[in-house]
Formats: C-alpha cells, structure tokens, sequence
C-alpha cells in the first residue's frame, strides 16, 4: 500500500493522514517534540564543518524546531582527534577512517541534543540521506562525503554518544509550553 511506502521521513512529516482513506495505512507514531516524561527520548545531533562552513547551521536547526522537539543542549566545539575516535569507534577498519578523521576534525562543529516523542527515528528521517528530496542531506549537501549532519541511528546509541560531547549538567531540563496544544 502507498502508506507502506512513505518511509520514515513520510511518517514522520505526515503527522496525521486521514484514517480509513483508499490507499493508505494508518499513519505511523507521530512525532511531536514535546511529550510525557515517559515517552522522551533524546538523540544526539551535529552539524559537520561544511554545515558551518555553508552558514547553514540556522537552516538545520529550523527544521527540527519546525518538528516540534525541543533542545536541551548546544555547543561549538573544535573536535579533537580523540573525540572522534570515540564517536567513530566502528568505523575505524574502514578505508574512508582517515579522510572522515580530516574532516570532522577540519573545523569548528555544533554537537546538540534534542528531546522528544520518538526523536532518534524522526531526526534520521528528516536528516536522511543525499539522494532523498525533502531531507537536510538531500536538499543542502553536495556530496556523499560532505554530507551536513550526524544524528544518531538508535536511542541506545543517542545515550552513548551524547556521553561522549556532554556532561551530564550541560543538558537542560525545561518545561515546553506546547505540551498542552500537543498532548491535551
């Protein structure tokens, strides 16, 4: 079915799509920003050099507060070589290692956590990939290996990464206003 065929991202930003219409499956979880405490997730979220180097730091942001998470930490960092092999730690066999060290260590980037209902999904989708239309890598990167943004791909992974670009009081617990008109 066509709803089957959405994906993530599709999901994602349907927020809701008409029930029982020809065609579609019942939309998927919702991704709203805000949401009871038993339902928050955060991930992990940083935007790459050529991100900053592009001025597109603004455009990224907006499209996750456009989604309605909340951010709960930023800051702009120089990484160093040892914070990328800890981030990186997997993929430190492959070929690409040393030219994704160069780069992520090139200049300044901003590592952020976001917070929300079914955060960690919904930031993969709209970050995406780039050949996906409609996602930040497939909208405003260039190429493969300059590809904008990093988000986490699980939330077991989100809490580990976030360990490693945050202290645990550098994340911010604050009330958003919008959790009434989303949740009621």
């Amino acid at each position: 079915p066509a709803g089957a065929a959405m994906g993530s991202l599709g999901r994602c930003l349907a927020r809701s799509l008409p029930r029982g219409q020809p065609g579609l499956s019942p939309p998927g979880p919702r991704c709203y920003g805000s949401a009871p405490p038993a339902l928050q997730e955060k991930t992990l979220v940083v935007a790459k050099p050529d991100a900053l180097q592009r001025r597109l730091l603004g455009d990224i942001i907006q499209r996750f507060e456009r989604r309605g998470f909340k951010l709960v930490a930023m800051k702009l960092l120089q990484a160093d070589r040892r914070l990328v092999d800890q981030h990186y730690e997997q993929l430190r066999l492959k070929p690409f290692y040393p030219a994704l060290v160069a780069y992520m260590t090139s200049g300044p980037v901003v590592a952020m956590v976001w917070e929300g209902y079914n955060v960690v999904r919904c930031m993969r989708a709209i970050v995406g990939d780039s050949s996906a239309v409609g996602t930040i890598r497939g909208d405003l990167s260039v190429h493969i290996t300059r590809n904008l943004v990093h988000a986490s791909d699980s939330v077991e992974t989100a809490q580990r990464e976030i360990g490693f670009w945050f202290q645990r009081d550098e994340l911010v617990a604050w009330d958003s206003r919008d959790w009434d008109n989303i949740y009621g």
